[in-house]
């Protein structure tokens, strides 16, 4: 799960407003499409989409009527955009067992909360500031021993596999949710740099209790297919590619 940018010139684009483009790495005046990606050992591809209305759009009807947006769509965040997806996705033929995602959707423990109530396991990212039973992430990575850190592949890219230093830890079962007889285990991890062991990102994961820490950072490394997809689609379909106000419907119609 990941959302993209569409810089737009006019005012008219549905969706259109200035607002933050983790593509541009700015604010822009720009829709914001929210996607699913779906990967496999075989290949990924984009399997759906939906296009993010602020609440600016959604509380004036008469500028959605304008852009020939749905009478009955109302606001609701990338989050739950993101929700949206994954039952649909959990909903057609596609076997799905894991979920990853960008920091903005997994630092939200109602979306990781979500996926454990609908069976599937993830590692998202999350922030540095994150807090894991009440200390910072990057605290917590930082009081690692040297041993702990190993050296795996996130999986291949364009220059062959993908090695990081990468650090595991498991956390402790909330009774609550998980019982006597926990059927997942969580974890927090973090990916550092070789050439720049200064530049750590951390994720949080809920797994069978059966997975490795391979098995958790072959998922992490996963979150890049879908900026692939972004760079496929923009480079050989188009996307997000008519300028102005043209394209009303945008990513809407993809």
């Amino acid at each position: 799960m990941d959302d993209t940018g569409f810089v737009k010139e006019g005012t008219t684009s549905a969706g259109v407003q200035r607002q933050y483009s983790g593509t541009a790495g700015r604010t822009e005046n720009c829709q914001i499409g929210v996607f699913a990606a779906y990967a496999t050992t075989r290949g990924h591809t984009l399997v759906d989409r939906e296009l993010y209305l602020p609440k600016s759009w959604t509380e004036d009807r008469e500028r959605c009527r304008a852009a020939r947006v749905p009478a009955d769509r109302v606001f609701a965040t990338k989050n739950d955009l993101a929700r949206t997806m994954v039952l649909r996705a959990l909903a057609s033929p596609l076997p799905v067992g894991w979920v990853t995602a960008a920091s903005a959707y997994g630092q939200d423990s109602r979306f990781r909360r979500f996926l454990e109530d609908v069976g599937l396991s993830y590692a998202v990212a999350v922030p540095k500031s994150q807090q894991v039973h009440g200390p910072r992430i990057d605290h917590l990575i930082g009081q690692a021993p040297d041993e702990a850190w190993q050296r795996l592949s996130a999986g291949s890219g364009a220059k062959g596999e993908r090695f990081y230093d990468w650090a595991a830890a498991r956390l402790p079962a909330v009774w609550e949710f998980d019982g006597d007889e926990p059927t997942r285990q969580r974890w927090m991890m973090a990916r550092r740099g070789i050439a720049k062991p200064d530049e750590i990102a951390y994720y949080l994961a809920s797994a069978p209790v059966h997975a490795t820490v391979a098995d958790l950072v072959r998922i992490a490394g996963c979150r890049w297919k879908v900026k692939e997809c972004f760079q496929s689609a923009k480079n050989e379909c188009g996307l997000g590619g008519m300028a102005g106000d043209r394209s009303r419907l945008g990513v809407a119609r993809l």
